[in-house]
């Protein structure tokens, strides 16, 4: 019902334009002739009166072919752009040609049938009169839209006055559906400063943000810069998030390449825009050919970075995906989401613990995998300051059971996710963490498998990690709590991080510790206020940060390579391996079973024990 009346109402359309066309022709001819005799209508000669009215017909059908070929008839004027007035022009021009040409040809044999100047005048009379019909709508169209919803709409203001602001600017003008209102462009080109894009001033440049935003009552800024370095967009973000405006971005390049730029398609700004940092690239493409057709393996694969490495390792065709996890309710979502997004992938998910033997043994008996991503693991350090044997017992021996198995079935490659907190470590999950990569190293010189090891630090946006507590504190009213003013981080999204590890398993060759390059640290007390504020409210007045002191076994700082471990070069320049270092792997396999015996026992100087095989570790 809805299809036959829109069509209806196209067709009531197009025939008002049609019957609009044809009096603007005839307006068109009595206006040059009457612009022709200086408005003096008695002045003009009969003969020209009677060709004009008997060329109406001819012209007025030539004229209607003409503008129909010219889809002057199919256009959506309320979206009319430059490609439309190229087609009104051109149809106008071609029209006055064929006028012209009709004359000559009806009336060859008088000298002067009509004033030379009667063809242009009657062309540029019938371009304005089209011009009118077609733009006035527009224009008479929004004029009505913004006395109807004034109230209702949103001051917007646009920092960039490039092609994807001009999109931007060109929708939010267009659509009846956007409820927003520019009243400004920003930009940093001061030649641009004082001109108009879609009738919206170019008010100023970066610095003047603020002060229009107060000025203007500005409501929401979108940041349209998308072919910008992340450096230049955290500086004009760093300068709107004072503002207390809502912030949205066009989120990349590709979006202004494809033609994609739309108020729908605009993204929040969050805290992952305010680090600065341009993104880790990887061409998963290139180097995910290792995985196609093999058996993949996921411990831990319902966590954040386990979940992840599923979804790209299930985007390139594996022969089979086996989750293994102990906590059945992440796993069955990410079980859920691929079987939705991946209906063909052959999938096994499965509940273990990584410290049942006989469980690890037959679930790899049974599966038989090429590739492991080794996921699985304690990773909160104050919980596991709190009881450290258990992060002995599923981090470590977790580790060793899944290693042993890998060598006994004959695994291709083994990759296991390290941390930051290995270096140096001055709590018990770096220890064990630590511990964990020295197992990798010795069992990759007593198999045929490839053992490698990926450490990164904190990712933005995982499960416990400080993001989630920030904006959960923020929603609650306050306070956010810091442990220390002066604590620093290394940080990355969840996609890079998975990037690192899917291609520490395309470039392993075994014993390496993969290191992302992870540019320059942030202050933990620098993200709690960008969150604040991006939340709308105001640091330590609306929502206060308050410093509770560094928890047990916390440093203020977090290292990527021991000192001894050196820095070697990849194909990617974001990515380093640290050379192994030297040591006794007898003692070693010998210390690590006199552990694995003496855990089991719940004894209370687990420490002590851990100090002994990482004499770098210092607890606190």
């Amino acid at each position: 019902m809805n299809l036959q009346m829109n069509d209806k109402m196209l067709w009531i359309r197009r025939v008002f334009l049609i019957c609009y066309d044809i009096v603007a022709v005839i307006a068109a001819s009595f206006l040059a002739l009457i612009v022709r005799f200086d408005f003096n209508v008695n002045s003009i000669p009969r003969d020209y009166y009677e060709r004009m009215f008997e060329m109406f017909p001819v012209m007025v059908l030539f004229t209607i072919i003409i503008f129909w070929l010219f889809r002057l008839y199919s256009s959506l004027w309320s979206y009319v752009g430059a490609m439309e007035l190229m087609y009104l022009t051109a149809a106008c021009v071609v029209d006055t040609v064929v006028n012209i040409l009709l004359v000559y040809l009806l009336y060859r044999n008088v000298p002067v049938p009509m004033p030379r100047s009667y063809y242009l005048l009657s062309g540029i009379f019938l371009l304005g009169l089209v011009f009118a019909s077609r733009y006035g709508y527009r224009a008479l169209r929004a004029m009505l839209r913004l006395r109807v919803d004034a109230g209702s709409r949103k001051n917007v203001m646009i920092v960039g006055a490039g092609a994807a602001g001009n999109a931007l600017l060109k929708e939010i003008s267009s659509s009846q559906h956007v409820k927003l209102r520019a009243v400004c462009v920003i930009d940093d080109s001061r030649e641009k400063v004082g001109n108009y894009i879609h009738g919206v001033r170019i008010a100023g440049t970066r610095e003047d943000i603020p002060r229009l935003a107060e000025d203007l009552n500005v409501q929401e800024i979108i940041v349209a810069m998308p072919s910008a370095k992340a450096s230049e967009i955290k500086e004009v973000l760093d300068i709107c998030k004072e503002t207390g405006c809502d912030l949205k971005r066009v989120p990349g390049m590709y979006q202004l390449i494809n033609g994609d730029i739309s108020i729908s398609r605009l993204k929040d700004v969050d805290v992952n825009d305010l680090l600065g940092r341009e993104p880790i690239q990887v061409n998963l493409d290139s180097i995910m050919e290792y995985v196609s057709d093999k058996v993949v393996m996921v411990t831990g694969g319902g966590g954040s970075i386990g979940s992840e490495l599923c979804r790209q390792i299930a985007a390139h065709q594996p022969r089979q995906l086996v989750i293994v996890d102990i906590y059945e309710n992440t796993t069955y979502d990410i079980q859920q989401e691929l079987l939705h997004n991946f209906p063909d992938l052959n999938l096994a998910v499965l509940i273990a613990s990584v410290r049942n033997t006989l469980r690890i043994d037959k679930i790899f008996e049974t599966y038989r995998p090429d590739i492991v991503y080794h996921a699985a693991a304690h990773k909160h350090v104050p919980l596991m300051e709190n009881s450290p044997n258990e992060a002995v017992k599923n981090n470590v021996l977790g580790t060793w059971k899944v290693v042993e198995a890998s060598d006994k079935w004959n695994v291709k490659r083994f990759v296991m996710i390290s941390t930051d907190k290995a270096v140096n470590p001055t709590n018990i999950m770096g220890a064990t963490k630590r511990i964990c990569e020295m197992i990798i190293q010795t069992y990759n010189k007593r198999s045929k498998t490839e053992f490698v090891a990926v450490r990164f630090g904190n990712v933005l946006g995982s499960n416990g990690s400080v993001i989630p507590l920030f904006k959960k504190q923020i929603a609650e009213g306050g306070p956010v709590t810091v442990t220390h003013p002066d604590i620093i981080r290394y940080f990355m999204t969840i996609p890079e991080a998975v990037s690192l590890v899917l291609q520490a398993g395309a470039y392993a060759q075994g014993g390496e510790i993969f290191v992302l390059d992870m540019g320059e640290p942030v202050k933990i007390v620098d993200l709690a206020r960008n969150l604040i504020l991006l939340s709308g409210h105001k640091p330590n007045e609306d929502i206060m940060i308050t410093f509770t002191g560094l928890r047990p076994g916390e440093k203020l700082y977090e290292e990527m390579l021991m000192k001894e471990e050196g820095m070697q070069d990849t194909a990617n320049k974001m990515i380093h391996i640290g050379k192994p270092i030297e040591m006794d792997e007898e003692r070693f396999l010998h210390q690590l079973e006199e552990l694995r015996d003496y855990v089991v026992g719940e004894p209370e100087d687990i420490r002590t024990w851990v100090k002994k095989i990482v004499p770098t570790y210092t607890p606190k």
